[in-house]
């Protein structure tokens, strides 16, 4: 039963992580980040607290402004069958 009940444990830990807003997750990765951790756990908690909220595409939308009129090129890519 206690085994069974640590599963359950992490596995809810886990979702609550994933299923949080990026904002709280990286709010809460910094306040664990004081806590002695091993070292393999604290550099996925310091990633995690430097990660921009978000979608994460940091203005890739945004190219350089075009001229009023001028033409771009649309690109297709098909995927490869499988």
């Amino acid at each position: 039963n206690l085994i069974v009940a640590l599963i359950v444990a992490a596995c809810a830990g886990y979702a609550v992580w994933v299923l949080m807003p990026s904002a709280l997750r990286r709010v809460t990765a910094q306040g664990m980040l004081s806590w002695p951790w091993p070292q393999a756990v604290s550099t996925r908690l310091r990633r995690a607290a430097m990660k921009p909220t978000g979608c994460a595409c940091d203005g890739c939308d945004a190219g350089p402004k075009k001229a009023a009129g001028s033409t771009q090129t649309i690109r297709i890519h098909r995927q490869p069958k499988r």
